[in-house]
């Protein structure tokens, strides 16, 4: 006897495993790319997707991906191209309360 799955039998497994990156892991994942510590990054993140919406953790993702940052003052710098003033205040108070390590 054959047993004939449905297609979205097949594909739910898929789909709950694309589901794993939540947004604080992709934009953690992000500060790391562009320079960041790893546990700076962890920190940041966890203070961004709570303050930022998709579309401009997407925009700062945008970051990570053109080049890494030597240090945190030029990864602002960099933040700051994007021109997005919510963007810019939430991760420089979130940077400074990481490094510093008032927002643990």
């Amino acid at each position: 006897m054959r047993v004939v799955l449905p297609i979205g039998a097949l594909t739910l497994p898929l789909l709950m495993l694309a589901g794993c990156s939540t947004p604080e892991t992709m934009t953690r994942q992000g500060l790391v790319s562009a320079g960041i510590s790893p546990s700076v990054a962890t920190c940041m993140a966890s203070r961004m997707v709570d303050r930022l919406s998709i579309l401009q953790l997407r925009r700062l993702a945008g970051l990570g991906k053109a080049e890494r940052s030597r240090d945190l003052d030029q990864f602002l710098y960099r933040v700051r191209s994007l021109r997005d003033p919510e963007i810019v205040g939430v991760t420089a108070s979130s940077a400074a309360l990481c490094v510093t390590g008032l927002a643990r």
